[in-house]
């Protein structure tokens, strides 16, 4: 991989909660102090994994490591299987030194989401640790979201005894919680280096498929909880050389949002906003690719 790549990602979310805090009750995750909205960068890679694994139907070198329900240890068996070695009897020096790095080459060869975001895989089968090429921050709405509630009942029963009580008694109330509209967007970095080192590629279909991802793993991802949530702009810059030719926080910046002039309400549709893009005295060596 010869380029090194900084990215604006942004997505909406409409009567949805993109990303609940199981800390406050699945409240959609919001800045106390300026009551913007949050979603994890775990949440962004938990899509992304969802629908390499779609796609390619788990299997290598697309698979992925982390999923629901998944073994990790039984998933490091396969490593020294493969290799053939045995995960009781390690050696030691450098013969030890140099089964680990093939032990944790063949996860990255693999698995997708490790050789791309990276993994820790310590565990008492032990596969090594590695540090993936691609990153993100947290992302952030462009303005302040207000966490609709919304009481929802139940009229089934799961009982026998329930069933029993008299009318309007067996009904269960419970709580949703949703954000009217927002905005968010999210800075992702691709270092060149660590992608030498897990082995993700930028002319194969590893960086593709990631911009792939991005672009369609809502589609796939649907439910009445996360409401329509979509993907709205895609602002990559590429650096000409692997060390980057312009600091990545002066390039993000460029890419400014802000409400159209003629709204006055709050928004409720990326079509309230104005996205714009300073394009003017690049930095040599720096190319803009919109994919979206």
């Amino acid at each position: 991989m010869q380029n090194r790549y900084d990215f604006v990602f942004l997505f909406d979310v409409k009567d949805g909660n993109p990303n609940g805090d199981p800390d406050a009750g699945n409240l959609p995750r919001i800045d106390a102090e300026t009551g913007q909205g949050l979603v994890t960068d775990v949440c962004i890679k938990r899509k992304v994994r969802n629908y390499v694994g779609l796609v390619h139907g788990e299997q290598p070198p697309y698979e992925i490591y982390v999923k629901e329900k998944a073994v990790l240890n039984l998933q490091h068996e396969r490593a020294y299987t493969a290799l053939e070695l045995d995960s009781t009897k390690r050696t030691k020096g450098k013969d030890k030194e140099a089964e680990d790095r093939n032990l944790t080459k063949w996860m990255c060869q693999n698995f997708f989401d490790v050789r791309t975001f990276g993994a820790v895989m310590t565990t008492k089968v032990n596969c090594g640790q590695v540090r993936g090429p691609i990153q993100f921050g947290m992302a952030r709405s462009i303005d302040a979201i207000v966490a609709a509630e919304h009481a929802v009942t139940r009229c089934a029963v799961a009982t026998e005894k329930e069933a029993e009580k008299q009318e309007g008694d067996n009904r269960t109330m419970g709580r949703k919680f949703t954000v009217p509209y927002g905005l968010y967007r999210i800075h992702g970095y691709i270092n060149p280096h660590l992608a030498v080192q897990t082995g993700f590629n930028e002319n194969g279909k590893d960086l593709d498929l990631f911009w792939n991802a991005l672009t369609q793993m809502f589609e796939n991802d649907r439910s009445a909880s996360r409401g329509e949530m979509a993907p709205q702009a895609l602002i990559v810059f590429k650096h000409e050389n692997a060390l980057g030719n312009a600091p990545a926080n002066k390039l993000l910046e460029r890419v400014a949002i802000r409400k159209s002039n003629d709204v006055s309400t709050p928004a409720r549709s990326f079509r309230d906003y104005t996205v714009s893009i300073d394009d003017a005295n690049l930095p040599e060596g720096i190319t803009i690719e919109q994919k979206i």
